[in-house]
């Protein structure tokens, strides 16, 4: 059985734009995609279901198309659909925000809580229509971006783009080693960007090596270097990490920031 890839719509110009991004993507991976709007109880609404197919359609008449309506509540909703999903869509506001929020209250719970990747669609008609030809994922030290590392190879295979990998480093404190020492050679004496970019990216390779791909190793905050990125990118690719002891995800300060502040499309996905 094929996941689909499901778009949560509300009848905003915001899920719109999604459902638009969804159907290109469905097409992009050959999978169906699924709408769904979430109601309130007595207040059917078959018209957002009747726009938004009429959308997809539009401008990809190929893409398999179902839709439902449910009457819960919406992030409720969408998080379970999640769980048998190829990806979750979202636009980056609702109808029912308040003004000057930069990001929707739904969109930001189920990108905290689902178990799938969560794609919130974000900036201009550029950004969202693959002018850019590149695909940005944020490397972390460690593991907690290798699930996202996948996927971002996985993208740019799919859009047959360039993948840049981009981890930033902090230098410590003057006094956290012996004298002398500069900030960037005290940060490689425990682990040198250069080799934790080479480290996440060397496994993936090996299964898309027809990828091309670069790596950016940044010196300052995560979130500054993955906005700037982000500024000449079609997609935007964060890991998040499931919290011990919690139900969901920690998307921590930085996939906080890209959420409410990118200029693209931002993808989050768990790690597995």
């Amino acid at each position: 059985m094929t996941l689909p890839l499901v778009a949560g719509i509300d009848g905003s110009e915001a899920s719109l734009e999604a459902v638009d991004w969804a159907a290109d993507e469905s097409l992009r991976h050959g999978v169906p995609l699924h709408l769904v709007h979430a109601a309130v109880a007595g207040h059917e609404a078959p018209d957002l279901i009747d726009v938004a197919w009429e959308r997809a359609r539009r401008g990809t008449p190929a893409v398999r198309l179902s839709s439902e309506v449910v009457h819960e509540d919406a992030a409720a909703a969408l998080v379970g659909r999640g769980r048998n999903a190829f990806a979750l869509v979202l636009g980056s506001r609702g109808l029912g925000d308040l003004a000057g929020l930069l990001l929707g209250s739904v969109s930001l719970a189920v990108a905290a809580h689902a178990t799938c990747p969560v794609v919130v669609v974000r900036g201009g008609a550029k950004h969202r229509h693959g002018r850019f030809g590149s695909v940005v994922v944020g490397v972390e030290d460690g593991e907690g971006s290798d699930t996202a590392v996948r996927f971002a190879f996985r993208e740019a295979r799919a859009r047959h783009c360039r993948l840049v990998a981009v981890h930033a480093w902090s230098a410590p404190a003057a006094n956290a080693g012996p004298p002398g020492l500069a900030g960037y050679a005290l940060q490689t004496r425990r682990r040198p960007p250069a080799r934790v970019l080479a480290e996440a990216l060397a496994g993936p390779f090996e299964h898309y090596r027809e990828v091309e791909v670069s790596s950016e190793a940044v010196e300052g905050p995560a979130r500054r270097a993955l906005l700037d990125e982000a500024s000449h990118a079609d997609l935007l690719i964060v890991g998040a990490r499931r919290r011990r002891g919690h139900v969901g995800l920690q998307l921590g300060l930085v996939n906080h920031a890209v959420l409410h502040h990118a200029p693209c499309p931002v993808m989050v996905v768990p790690r597995i």
